[in-house]
């Protein structure tokens, strides 16, 4: 299907809906990006400029508010250091070949059936376990400004608006750093062929294994069920692997991330108020004017940026959650948390496999 018939008819719109549905898009991006600027070689502001350029191209190209997310497993495993930034961009580079190739071949409904759910949530449960270690390292750094952040949560919580809490904490921690780093400094972004040189590992196709199981899943048919469910809108899982593997070729290599299109993105966008690919402008926009002024970054608090991270981990794990198998997804959880996501990826297949032809979990 081509992507004029899937924006056939909608306007894009921008008005307080919009941005609050851009907004409640940026929650779990942000930290994830503050987190990878502080703890890596990549550089925030050419990071931020790619998330921009994409909102604004998917947001006008298909006329939805559709997320544009990191590829969480291959962030969050270089976060917590399990993989390093050049096995991150070989992951992200391979992950964008195997999604093109898949939609070319109209492949994603074939693969996604040969994968269970429960290996999926697995996985999810394994990188939100490696991101809350990970958090609760960093906010042991210093616990007194990691107990505020974290009171703070919890009263947002009390209030049924945790999504609201992280852009709260986010921007405390922003101003902690402006202040630590003597005011705010305007940062050109400055994308560079390969920045951070790739690295093929072992590691890192097994890193992309279990990215690519999240991806089929949450990513595309997931996503596609979402824009028929809340837009009425016919977006095949294969128009949008093609998408997430464009963006991957076309920004890894330029000191961008993995991307993808994310079904809870979606959701979230929707919940907040988006109805139109107007999200996406505004979302676009300050993204790229953020891009500007994120030489911060290297200032902001790590005890903040760990419970950030805290909270996306329990995001994660909430999502992870959503399987009748529960006992299998937190083996696999388990498994990726004691060893890696590529062996825990392997036993919930084989195991959800087994349960099929055997019986139930």
């Amino acid at each position: 299907m081509a992507l004029a018939d899937v924006r056939a008819g909608r306007s894009l719109r921008i008005d307080a809906g919009e941005l609050a549905g851009a907004l409640g898009d940026s929650v779990t991006v942000l930290p994830l990006v503050v987190a990878l600027g502080a703890l890596t070689p990549f550089s925030v502001p050419t990071v931020l400029l790619w998330f921009g350029v994409f909102q604004l191209v998917w947001g006008v190209a298909y006329g939805l508010p559709l997320s544009v997310e990191p590829m969480k497993a291959l962030v969050g495993l270089t976060i917590a250091g399990t993989i390093t930034a050049g096995e991150l961009v070989a992951a992200g580079l391979l992950a964008g070949v195997v999604l093109v190739v898949a939609a070319r071949l109209r492949a994603l409904g074939r693969i996604e059936s040969l994968v269970g759910e429960a290996a999926i949530r697995g996985v999810q449960l394994a990188v939100a376990l490696l991101l809350a270690r990970t958090g609760v390292e960093l906010a042991a750094g210093d616990p007194t400004l990691a107990a505020a952040s974290v009171g703070l949560v919890a009263v947002a919580a009390v209030a049924r608006r945790v999504r609201l809490s992280s852009l709260l904490v986010l921007g405390g921690g922003a101003v902690l750093a402006v202040v630590a780093a003597g005011g705010v400094s305007p940062t050109l972004p400055s994308p560079a062929v390969f920045p951070t040189v790739p690295t093929p590992t072992f590691g890192a196709a097994e890193a992309t294994a279990g990215q690519l199981a999240m991806t089929a899943g949450n990513a595309a048919v997931a996503t596609s069920l979402l824009c028929s469910d809340l837009f009425d809108a016919d977006v095949p899982p294969d128009r949008l692997a093609g998408s997430m593997g464009a963006m991957c070729l076309a920004a890894v290599p330029f000191g961008g991330l993995p991307m993808c299109h994310g079904s809870g993105g979606l959701a979230g966008k929707h919940a907040f108020g988006a109805r139109t690919g107007g999200a996406n402008v505004v979302l676009g926009v300050l993204y790229l004017a953020a891009a500007c002024v994120a030489g911060v970054v290297t200032a902001f608090p790590t005890a903040v940026l760990g419970v950030l991270l805290v909270v996306v981990a329990w995001h994660l794990g909430r999502a992870a959650a959503r399987c009748d198998r529960l006992l299998l997804v937190a083996a696999v959880g388990v498994v990726g948390l004691l060893t890696n996501v590529g062996a825990a990826f392997l036993v919930g297949a084989v195991a959800d496999r087994l349960l099929d032809r055997f019986g139930s979990a």
